[in-house]
């Protein structure tokens, strides 16, 4: 399976725990990276499991093609630089973005899903530093 469209959905955004993987001494840093999770480095128990993760993936894959036949290879492409221009739209690194210009491109924006009520920023695991989270994204670290 190709994950190369996965892997670059993913670099934009910047996890706690990749900040700085190891320390000095050869040992997790756990004050600039904070805790680990054993959850991350599981492998897909279900062999639905991996299909779900990658679904809005598979989907744009899938919606691209039937416009490429349908329309030309000029709407798939429009279609993918206002994504990657909806992505570049982002709050600072210790911010929740909410993406709504790339929920409105998608067209998710008026429907209410499950990530809807049950992913609340609050609730988040993602806490940090906030200078050394903007730091890291400006390369100064």
């Amino acid at each position: 399976m190709n994950t190369r469209g996965l892997r670059s959905q993913l670099k934009d955004s910047v996890p706690v725990a990749g900040l700085c993987p190891q320390g000095a001494y050869g040992v997790q840093d756990s004050l600039r990276s904070g805790f680990t999770s054993v959850k991350n480095e599981l492998l897909p128990s279900h062999p639905l499991e991996l299909s779900e993760k990658n679904f809005m993936l598979n989907q744009d894959k899938m919606n691209f093609s039937s416009l490429r036949n349908i329309q030309g290879l000029h709407a798939p492409l429009k279609l993918q630089m206002e994504y990657r221009a909806a992505r570049q739209i982002q709050r600072l690194p210790f911010l929740q973005s909410s993406n709504l210009a790339l929920d409105t491109l998608r067209g998710s924006d008026e429907s209410i899903g499950f990530e809807d009520i049950l992913n609340d920023p609050t609730q988040s695991e993602m806490m940090g530093e906030p200078h050394m989270m903007v730091e890291y994204k400006l390369g100064m670290l």
